[in-house]
């Protein structure tokens, strides 16, 4: 058994990223893929010479662990969940729905409060690779996140691992 099947560490990682993201929050497809890539960033930041990939190996990340799924499989089976643990973080009242163009998520006081509470050194981690990939991401349009998607879950060539 995998942390990510674990209900209350997939619905932490999704109050660490909605507080990353700020007061605008975020819709269902970016949390999605902002939650699974700061869980997985190195797919993010392939390149040897990629400037953040060197704070995310300090963070601890490492592409080398094994996985028996591949990051598509994982990034499927992440996508299941989102749904059901959103509903569960909303109707705890940590999560605030809003619908306007589309509907975008966002922590209230008290999801803000718990995610505050998060100290352990995966939470501080994920954190790090939360900001690297909101930062990297966040003015791509959903077209091209969607493109960037599909390229970062492709596996890496073996030559290419450092």
């Amino acid at each position: 058994m995998s942390p990510e099947d674990l209900t209350a560490f997939r619905q932490v990682r999704l109050l660490l990223v909605l507080q990353a993201a700020g007061e605008d929050g975020l819709d269902a497809e970016r949390l999605g893929v902002y939650e699974f890539l700061a869980g997985h960033p190195l797919l993010l930041a392939r390149a040897g010479d990629d400037p953040d990939r060197t704070a995310l190996r300090l963070a601890g990340f490492d592409d080398r662990g094994l996985a028996y799924e591949s990051p598509a499989q994982r990034f499927v089976t992440a996508q299941l969940h989102l749904g059901r643990d959103l509903g569960a973080l909303v109707a705890r009242g940590q999560v605030a729905v809003a619908a306007g163009g589309r509907v975008t998520y966002r922590l209230t006081e008290e999801g803000a409060t718990m995610a505050s509470r998060f100290t352990a050194m995966y939470a501080q981690s994920y954190i790090t690779a939360v900001r690297i990939v909101i930062r990297r991401l966040r003015r791509l349009s959903g077209r091209k996140l969607r493109e960037g998607l599909r390229q970062w879950l492709l596996p890496v060539p073996v030559k290419d691992v450092p």
